[in-house]
């Protein structure tokens, strides 16, 4: 069988010259919430360890990467903490089998309401030193309006079970923009959400597209879902900058549009992503990238099954990175973080004048400079996409 993990000679070298990220896609849940545009279902629970199965034939297949190091592992879904610890650990051992593995961190994605001691216990056996904990709010109402199965308590519940078991890693998330949300419901959330201290922290946007069915909702002007509950884009601009003025008063460091860490917590699996590192994604619909190709499996979960059970190829699309795409890639990633980008390193590797367009920027107060290094202006992020636009022209 070819697989899909099959490298040229020149691309590998390249690879093994800086450490490589894993990702497993877990496509399961136990709801499909109603801002959610994932490609994930709620399926019958016998289908889960025929599923492990093909991710663990898929990783032992991969034999092209063998020798190449691996440092961090993201179980991310979907809902992973769904899956048997004993399943999880079998997908952690056939990593470690096939791979020369010096794993830093190894993150499990997991909502509040799966995580009990028994399964913290063996997640930390198996070698998961991570925790992304699906929070989206800690209101109830919210909550309920979103679709989410978790209330307030459980999200307090959850954290005590983690940290009595020996975690001293853990994420979590708030949405700005669910239905029913006020100022006041959201910052007494990220006041809440401080006052556990998790190490890192995430705060998204409500994404409104067809995706979704809330989604399909507000673009049609319906009101299912709470649809007419939802803040307006001032409001949730209004949010994200008030969490952006309490963080960083409670000692989080803001180093992605989206994510803050206490000192030396930043998340190295999705520091990859952004710095355009290399990453190799198992599972239906994982993403990969080599530093010249990205590539995709299929998304069907029972279509992707059958492929592996039967040798076939697994890749949905896949496409070589142009120069001009990865000029894109490296203006538009490098600057999602707050320390920026090397203006004379990327003008020098593409062979690309953007002197016009970084000064339009600066003018307009949208992009600051300090020597090579350009970055966002900290007090417009909520308008960033002003200055993407511009500068990828």
């Amino acid at each position: 069988m070819q697989n899909s993990r099959s490298l040229d000679l020149e691309t590998n070298r390249e690879i093994s010259a800086t450490a490589l990220g894993i990702y497993v896609q877990v496509p399961f849940c136990q709801t499909k919430c109603t801002y959610c545009n994932f490609h994930t279902g709620v399926v019958a629970r016998s289908l889960f360890r025929p599923y492990v199965d093909a991710v663990c034939r898929e990783l032992l297949q991969s034999r092209a990467l063998r020798d190449i190091t691996v440092d961090t592992v993201y179980l991310g879904g979907g809902t992973p903490s769904l899956l048997e610890p004993a399943d999880l650990a079998r997908v952690m051992e056939a990593i470690r089998h096939n791979y020369s593995c010096a794993l830093q961190e190894v993150t499990l994605e997991a909502d509040p309401e799966t995580i009990t001691a028994e399964k913290a216990a063996a997640w930390l056996d198996a070698g998961i030193n991570r925790i992304s904990m699906g929070v989206q709010s800690l209101n109830s109402e919210e909550l309920r309006a979103a679709g989410r199965m978790h209330r307030r308590e459980d999200v307090y519940r959850a954290m005590e079970i983690l940290r009595a078991a020996g975690f001293r890693n853990i994420s979590m998330d708030l949405i700005a923009g669910l239905p029913h949300q006020t100022r006041e419901t959201w910052e007494s959330s990220v006041r809440e959400l401080i006052a556990l201290r998790p190490e890192h922290i995430s705060i998204y946007l409500l994404e409104v597209d067809d995706g979704s069915r809330l989604g399909k909702e507000l673009i049609s002007g319906g009101t299912k879902y709470g649809a007419t509950a939802v803040p307006t884009d001032d409001a949730m601009a209004d949010f994200y900058e008030s969490a952006c003025a309490t963080l960083a008063a409670a000692g989080f460091e803001h180093y992605e549009i989206s994510n803050w860490s206490l000192p030396g917590r930043a998340s190295k699996h999705n520091l990859k992503y952004w710095r355009r590192q290399p990453y190799i994604g198992f599972g239906a619909g994982a993403h990969s990238f080599d530093g010249r190709r990205r590539w995709s499996n299929v998304h069907d979960a029972s279509a992707y099954a059958a492929a592996i059970a039967q040798g076939r190829m697994t890749i949905e699309s896949e496409e070589s990175v142009t120069a001009e795409q990865a000029l894109e890639e490296e203006l538009f990633l490098g600057l999602r973080q707050l320390a920026g980008i090397d203006l004379a390193r990327i003008q020098r590797d593409y062979s690309a004048d953007l002197t016009a367009r970084v000064n339009k920027l600066l003018d307009d107060g949208l992009l600051e400079r300090s020597g090579d290094t350009i970055r966002l202006n900290a007090t417009k992020l909520t308008i960033s996409n002003e200055a993407f636009v511009e500068l990828l022209g």
